[in-house]
């Protein structure tokens, strides 16, 4: 999948669509991948220097390739499509001024005990095997895009930029999130249990472990018949309590509960216990996995102390 993050950043492949001559190009590469340069300014009746022009605009946008194969006349050049969809964020990231944004990478974790069905994958390949719960400390776990476990928990330690004067407002963490089942099934519940320095926060029922459709940004090799995307949730817990998304409470826990200054450490956790009601597993999802393509975000919100000056005479 091609990602851009704004508007800005997708200029170059909104300037090579803009004309028709090159979305029917697109069009036709998608229902014919043996199509060369002759066969298009054959099809749509342009002189070969006019295709050449269109399909170098579509190459330079990165939206195309170009593939050099024999022939019966010589060499053929073939026109090939890069990516089967595209992702935009269309709306800007609107930050507070006093705000402190972290992304943690999946296998930053620094302890993780997870039950079969478990696993972990990069972008490129499984690390380890399935269902072999001894890959949650194999070194490469770093460099995991996606994580799943059936019961267990998963804990990483939080960056705390508070300085002295500084006071914790409000702590944001987003993180795309399912349940965790042999195969995929929608309707399969699992209670997520959140903890912060092992104050709990509350406990957030996930809908289910989702496989009808590939993620959007998950590596094409990626089997089917695995998880393919979450749901993107955030944990806000604040002055009023914790809740997810905003809307749902989970608990009366506050973020003055947590007793974080610049001198804490901050542990999350999230655990499925197995004696849990629900106990249907978790599954991570970071960069290159599922729908969202970002790691677990972390913000963190604060007010900056007024500190009073005098001067003498």
């Amino acid at each position: 999948m091609l990602y851009f993050e704004s508007l800005t950043a997708a200029e170059e492949v909104f300037k090579a669509l803009s004309t028709p001559m090159r979305l029917k190009i697109m069009e036709m590469i998608y229902k014919d991948n043996t199509l060369s340069m002759n066969d298009l300014s054959e099809a749509l009746g342009l002189t070969n220097g006019a295709i050449s022009m269109h399909v170098s605009k579509l190459e330079e946008a990165g939206l195309v390739r170009i593939k050099t194969t024999s022939g019966k006349r010589g060499t053929m050049k073939i026109v090939l499509p890069k990516y089967d969809r595209m992702m935009i964020d269309m709306a800007p990231q609107k930050e507070a001024a006093l705000c402190y944004t972290d992304d943690i990478r999946i296998g930053y974790y620094t302890e993780c005990h997870g039950a079969p069905t478990c696993g972990l994958a990069t972008k490129n390949e499984i690390i380890g095997s399935f269902d072999d719960p001894r890959v949650f400390s194999f070194p490469d776990r770093f460099q995991a895009g996606i994580l799943w476990f059936t019961h267990g928990y998963i804990t990483y330690n939080l960056p705390n930029h508070l300085q002295a004067g500084q006071t914790l407002t409000q702590l944001e963490i987003s993180f795309e999130i399912s349940s965790e089942c042999p195969g995929t099934n929608e309707d399969y519940p699992s209670d997520i249990h959140f903890s912060i320095n092992d104050q709990p926060l509350g406990v957030w029922i996930s809908p289910g472990d989702y496989g009808d459709r590939s993620g959007f940004v998950s590596p094409s090799w990626w089997p089917e018949a695995l998880n393919q995307y979450g749901l993107l949730k955030t944990l806000i817990i604040n002055n009023e309590g914790t809740f997810m998304d905003g809307t749902k409470k989970l608990s009366a826990t506050t973020i003055n509960d947590l007793h974080i200054d610049y001198n804490s450490y901050i542990t999350f956790r999230l655990e499925v216990p197995k004696d849990t009601p629900n106990c249907g597993g978790c599954t991570l999802f970071g960069e290159g996995f599922g729908d969202y393509n970002q790691a677990i975000r972390v913000k963190a919100f604060y007010l900056e102390e007024e500190i009073e000056t005098k001067s003498s005479l």
